[in-house]
């Protein structure tokens, strides 16, 4: 450490808080505190130092707490990621990637019942989709601007149009250190509340202007090949969107269009972003919830459920990922949850089993 800048950080640490005792080491300063609004004056020391290009962290000995300081070396990111023009065209990948999805869906439908202009339906379906991921990601950047956390712009992932879903989802990336559980927290819960909204919205327009066929009209299609059965789970949302209509009982079948296909994606994006797993948005909020050794078991856990699920490739990413880094690790990882969002926390288990691809009929069967 540089002689002056250590000069102006003791003097820093002990405008703010009351010091009980001091140790200068060969790379850290390390103070002993008293535990006086601690949360906030760390917050605020913390952001101090990002300036200046040092780091603190607070840390539980077995003689109290202490803060320990040292110089911030940022991490190289790769450079692909750091230009401008990344996140743009990603963006203009996945338009195509949806529109191309969105028009082959749309013409697959019309052959079994007109639901208007393949182009159009297809600009509805991407506006739609996209709708529900951008507005996810901007509930992440507008937390994170509230707690003054800079974040880049969202990194939208193609994935496979026509045999698959077009998109994978998009991610943002930090540009600061995350200082305490809290802005964890609220970073991580804004993402899924704000898509889901959308979701909602979107499955609800997708039932009301989704076809349906008789039951015998269907059996048909069905030996024809025409149509194949849908076996990758029907989120509650969505079947009380289609209950709404009366198109969630027995005796007719409902064609999954395009708009419905988007809510369901959104609703699964949803699902799988609050399992409590490695660095998913759930998992950052079970890590803040629980610590660092149950967010690891609730890591595996999350992979189990997707097994039951039949959702394999996605348990499998789960243990890949969180072999290599398991979780966010916040400065201040002593200071506990505030109440109301420990509260929420029980709410966003609830938005999961709402959101969770179950399999075909089981909500039917519930209820039978």
């Amino acid at each position: 450490m540089d002689e002056a800048s250590q000069e102006d950080i003791i003097s820093m640490v002990n405008t703010i808080f009351e010091v009980n005792d001091f140790t200068k080491t060969e790379f850290s300063l390390e103070f002993q505190i008293k535990d006086f609004k601690l949360k906030t004056k760390f917050e605020e020391l913390a952001r101090k130092l990002e300036n200046m290009r040092y780091v603190c962290k607070l840390e539980q000995m077995d003689d109290g707490k202490y803060i320990i300081i040292q110089k911030f070396t940022p991490k190289k990111q790769r450079k692909w990621l750091n230009t401008a023009w990344t996140p743009r065209i990603l963006f203009a990948i996945v338009i195509s990637f949806v529109m191309i999805d969105g028009y082959y869906r749309t013409s697959g439908t019309n052959s079994i019942v007109d639901i208007g202009d393949p182009l159009e339906m297809a600009a509805i379906y991407t506006l739609s989709l996209l709708g529900i991921l951008g507005i996810h990601e901007l509930g992440h950047i507008a937390a994170a601007k509230a707690h003054k956390l800079k974040t880049s712009w969202p990194y939208f992932i193609p994935g496979l149009p026509v045999i698959g879903i077009p998109t994978f989802g998009a991610f943002i990336q930090s540009k600061g250190l995350t200082i305490n559980r809290e802005i964890l927290f609220d970073v991580a819960i804004a993402g899924p509340i704000a898509g889901l909204v959308i979701a909602i919205i979107v499955s609800i327009y997708g039932a009301y202007t989704a076809p349906i066929l008789d039951q015998e009209i269907a059996a048909g299609l069905f030996a024809e090949s025409k149509l194949i059965e849908w076996s990758m789970g029907e989120p509650l949302l969505m079947h009380a969107s289609l209950a709404m209509f009366g198109k969630g009982g027995e005796g007719h079948e409902v064609l999954m269009t395009p708009i419905l296909f988007a809510a369901w994606i959104g609703f699964l994006i949803t699902f799988l972003n609050l399992l409590p797993a490695w660095q998913l948005d759930g998992g950052h909020m079970a890590r803040t919830l629980f610590g660092a050794k149950l967010h690891r078991y609730a890591t595996f856990g999350s992979m189990a459920i997707l097994v039951l699920l039949n959702y394999w490739l996605m348990a499998l990413l789960i243990l890949v990922m969180s072999s290599k880094n398991t979780g966010a690790t916040p400065l201040d990882d002593i200071t506990p949850l505030s109440r109301n969002r420990k509260l929420a926390y029980i709410g966003i288990i609830g938005l999961a089993v709402l959101c969770a691809p179950l399999p075909s009929g089981f909500w039917s069967n519930l209820l039978s």
